[in-house]
């Protein structure tokens, strides 16, 4: 099984199906293509999109339904496109794509999800992008309550 450098876990192990590519990289790190999901049942319900190529490069996420429960997708046809789905209908939840916050932490500890430009995946072709949404429905500083963290995580991951 191949292994890669981590920011947070060292080196681990993990498979083909954990690999998506991220064809235009993503913004401010156009650079970086290929990303694993590290989803570790210790860090639920936080995971982790490490850069295969800089071990220093890893995004902390959260499944967007997460952070919101009722949080209503608004993919763009071009983005669609670019993920090889069907560019007249947003995806389905369940079994399409896999979505997901980022999180960024400001002074204080005060954490923040992007549900303004979700990372989106296609879980069948393993392609992502990072869609920037066209309305202004949700703030890319969505704050981050306690009931969604795990505990000790920022401890954790530290």
């Amino acid at each position: 099984m191949p292994s890669v450098e981590t920011k947070y876990f060292g080196t681990l192990p993990y498979a083909a199906e954990s690999l998506f590519d991220f064809p235009q990289g993503l913004p401010a790190f156009e650079e970086e293509k290929t990303f694993v999901l590290i989803d570790s049942p210790e860090q639920a319900p936080l995971v982790f999109l490490q850069s295969m190529a800089r071990a220093s490069l890893c995004f902390v996420a959260l499944p967007i339904l997460v952070v919101d429960k009722n949080y209503q997708l608004a993919i763009a046809p071009e983005d669609l496109e670019d993920l090889g789905m069907d560019e007249r209908r947003q995806p389905a939840w369940s079994g399409e794509v896999m979505v997901l916050a980022l999180l960024s932490l400001h002074g204080g500890f005060l954490a923040t999800a992007n549900l303004m430009a979700p990372i989106v995946m296609n879980v069948k072709t393993r392609r992502g992008l990072q869609a920037i949404r066209r309305d202004s429905r949700y703030s890319h500083e969505h704050p981050v309550t306690a009931q969604v963290a795990p505990k000790n995580a920022a401890a954790e991951i530290c």
